[in-house]
């Protein structure tokens, strides 16, 4: 099943998909390579853009909690994937402390964690799981919505090492992104691998980090391709503090979404493109979809700030105060069953291990789709995102639109290894 774009504009997006089967084998060695100088984050999602002129990431989630929307399909390739991420770290591993979020027990959250609790049993390691949920004293049963449960267990720390009790794990699996701050039962664990790293959690990341990182990946993969990098890249600009409500900074925010209107017009006029365009403002860090203003005219943006200092406008609808990133809005034309869609590709070390389309019905096509009221439809992308059907029409083939997006969602995996190189606090050159 896969959405139909809707969109005139899919000439594009087709030569694109036709330079990426066409240059599949210098593809895979560029990705070979890459991934010979630098570690993949240990697993992580992209959320794509099809615009049918543009394809590109437009979030990239280290700590992904989705694994309950892929197909069931994809999980051998998901075990393949956790082996050989394990072997790499600890090929004697035999226990791993998987750590959900601590502050959701939201059942459809719950059931991601029970897929990856399959994932990595089946890949051969006794799982359990340990809650930062200080209020958890005891081994505490919660239930799933398909009938199963969930045993949470109090963290147990002994020296430089975390576990539970009668259970001393190799490597910890970190599924809470730490965006109020890293707690102390998982600072100075030196003795154990802590994956991803703490500097992966929104304590440090920062989008605009990864932004820069993707941009530089994205010239880089422009060359190798031999077309213009604006295809497969959202531009972006930085403000450093932000406050709606109290107008601070805006001046900043509207010089740079200005100048990046301008920077879009300009490319659209290139390409023939008759949109009008748009750019996206959003905090720099984590904010699970809330806080993105859309913005298609730079004046608009005192406007709403006048309405939030009135206190008129909602502030779910606003970035809090904080540094904010100003993206390129990439409109999406994928519909399915005449809602607004969107791909997400999952990936485990350097592997695509599926996706799905998030769907939301509600929203229109320059709006966050990360949503409450949204629905998510599973792909097999485990068979069709690594076997392409190479000489088929462009635009004809779901296995050939799924390893295009396969590829962009490596580019973005590749992008944040950049970004946890760049900022990781023991590196000799911190950035």
């Amino acid at each position: 099943m896969v959405p139909h774009l809707i969109t005139s504009l899919t000439g594009a997006i087709n030569e694109i998909e036709q330079r990426i089967l066409e240059s599949m084998p210098a593809i895979e060695r560029w990705f070979r390579l890459e991934w010979m100088e630098h570690t993949p984050p240990f697993y992580c999602s992209a959320d794509l853009r099809n615009a049918g002129f543009k394809l590109a990431p437009v979030d990239t989630n280290l700590f992904p909690n989705g694994f309950n929307n892929l197909t069931p399909a994809m999980l051998p390739l998901a075990v393949q994937a956790a082996m050989a991420a394990i072997e790499k770290i600890c090929p004697e591993a035999k226990n791993l402390l998987l750590i959900p979020d601590a502050h959701t027990r939201n059942t459809f959250y719950l059931s991601s964690v029970q897929r990856l609790v399959a994932v990595f049993t089946q890949a051969g390691l006794n799982v359990r799981l340990g809650t930062l949920d200080t209020s958890v004293k005891q081994p505490l049963k919660v239930a799933l919505a398909d009938g199963g449960e969930l045993l949470l267990e109090p963290l147990q720390r002994t020296r430089g090492r975390l576990g539970l009790k009668n259970f001393d794990p190799c490597t910890i699996l970190l599924n809470d992104d730490l965006r109020e701050g890293v707690p102390k039962a998982l600072q100075g664990l030196y003795e154990q691998y802590l994956l991803p790293p703490l500097h992966a959690g929104w304590t440090v990341r920062r989008k605009s980090h990864h932004l820069r990182s993707y941009e530089e990946l994205a010239k880089k993969f422009g060359k190798l391709l031999g077309m213009d990098p604006w295809l497969i890249n959202p531009m972006h600009a930085h403000c450093g503090q932000v406050d709606f409500s109290e107008s601070e900074g805006l001046d900043c925010v509207r010089s740079h979404a200005d100048t990046l209107l301008g920077k879009i017009k300009r490319k659209y006029k290139e390409y023939g493109i008759n949109e009008r365009p748009f750019v996206v403002i959003k905090p720099d860090t984590g904010s699970s979809g809330k806080g993105i203003l859309t913005v298609r005219d730079a004046k608009d943006i005192d406007a709403i700030g006048q309405a939030a200092g009135r206190g008129k406008a909602g502030s779910a609808d606003l970035p809090p105060a904080g540094a904010v990133v100003i993206q390129e809005g990439v409109p999406t034309y994928e519909r399915m069953n005449d809602a607004v869609a969107e791909p997400v590709v999952y990936m485990i070390d350097r592997y695509v291990v599926g996706g799905f389309y998030r769907v939301h019905a509600e929203r229109g096509i320059d709006e966050n789709l990360s949503a409450p009221g949204s629905a998510y439809v599973p792909l097999a992308f485990a068979p069709s995102g690594h076997l392409p059907r190479l000489g088929e029409k462009p635009g004809a083939s779901a296995p050939n639109r799924f390893y295009m997006y396969g590829v962009i969602a490596r580019l973005a995996m590749v992008a944040a290894s950049y970004e946890l190189e760049a900022t990781d606090p023991e590196a000799e050159i911190y950035a």
